[in-house]
């Protein structure tokens, strides 16, 4: 399959360096003068759980193939559209006259409606998906994070199409166990409201890889998290669909963020998933604590602790988000 990975991000170069170790055929689209300045091959530093419980760490370079200009008569069999949530009616206003006959994986957080998230581009030719790696690239130009052994995928209501199911096989040539979830709308915005729980505590503190080893400091993010759910409910989620992604913020305190603290302090691949959410100025965490207070506010619902929060994540010269 001939793949083109949108921009050169962490998730985007993760798993493009995964998916060619399949054999794909991987490009990277970046912006007009990214190229030269990213280097023609990416350091990485990653821990692989694919095959080993705790990992196999990979310390490679990795010569890699950039495009600046995208036609409509491309001939690239799929397009990984993994970008920050608020960029992403940019990077699909982009796409949708330059689809060709790709399939468009859109492998990331969401809070609008999944159909009204993707703009302009053509439903039928969008599948859903989630990755499950992170990490961050260091001052030194490394990217150092995990690859976990499964990625999620996900429909609207309706079985996956033939698109649909060729990109699963892609990422199950890679090594990668898939995870269906049938309700992925509610699931995202499980997730979503995860992450702002999470985010909102590590702001705080600076950023998120703070939260490591600290019980008392999980304790607060899990209880944000906890004040959320109503949020979930309030959009007409079911939480009962998603006990999974509830039970985290659910389950007493005193069990949980303990547990938290020691895995993220003695456990390399939990230790590597929080420290790589290091950098203090990144947009994307205030983004996903904007919205979703912006939408508790509009709904109506009580959050005090993502409130309390604000002013770490607040725009410049505002008292709010």
């Amino acid at each position: 399959m001939k793949i083109l990975m949108f921009g050169r991000g962490v998730i985007a170069t993760i798993y493009g360096w995964t998916l060619h170790q399949a054999g794909h055929d991987v490009e990277f689209y970046v912006r007009p003068g990214r190229a030269a300045a990213y280097g023609d091959v990416v350091d990485l530093d990653l821990l692989d759980t694919r095959r080993r419980v705790w990992g196999q760490r990979v310390v490679e370079k990795w010569p890699v193939h950039y495009r600046e200009a995208l036609e409509p008569d491309h001939d690239f069999d799929l397009i990984v559209l993994s970008v920050p949530h608020h960029r992403l009616p940019e990077a699909t206003a982009f796409l949708a006259s330059r689809v060709g006959q790709a399939t468009v994986l859109v492998f990331g957080n969401l809070w609008t409606e999944p159909p009204a998230a993707i703009g302009a581009l053509p439903l039928d030719r969008v599948a859903w998906g989630f990755p499950q790696a992170g990490g961050g690239f260091g001052a030194d130009g490394v990217l150092r994070g995990a690859l976990l052994p499964s990625v999620i995928f996900g429909t609207l209501g309706r079985p996956p199409a033939d698109r649909e199911r060729a990109v699963r096989q892609a990422f199950r040539e890679a090594g990668l166990r898939l995870k269906e979830q049938p309700d992925f709308r509610g699931w995202l915005w499980v997730h979503f409201v995860s992450d702002a729980g999470l985010l909102s505590q590590g702001l705080r503190l600076g950023s998120l890889s703070e939260l490591a080893g600290s019980a008392s400091d999980f304790r607060e993010a899990l209880l944000a998290g906890r004040e959320l759910l109503p949020l979930l409910t309030a959009r007409g989620i079911d939480l009962r669909r998603h006990r999974g992604g509830a039970l985290l913020f659910r389950a007493p305190t005193w069990l949980t963020a303990p547990a938290l603290a020691w895995l993220t302090a003695h456990v390399a691949l939990a230790r590597v998933s929080i420290e790589a959410h290091s950098d203090p100025d990144a947009e994307e965490p205030r983004e996903i604590c904007r919205d979703t207070l912006a939408e508790a506010r509009r709904l109506g619902i009580s959050v005090p602790r993502l409130e309390a929060a604000e002013p770490n994540f607040a725009r410049e010269g505002t008292g709010r988000a």
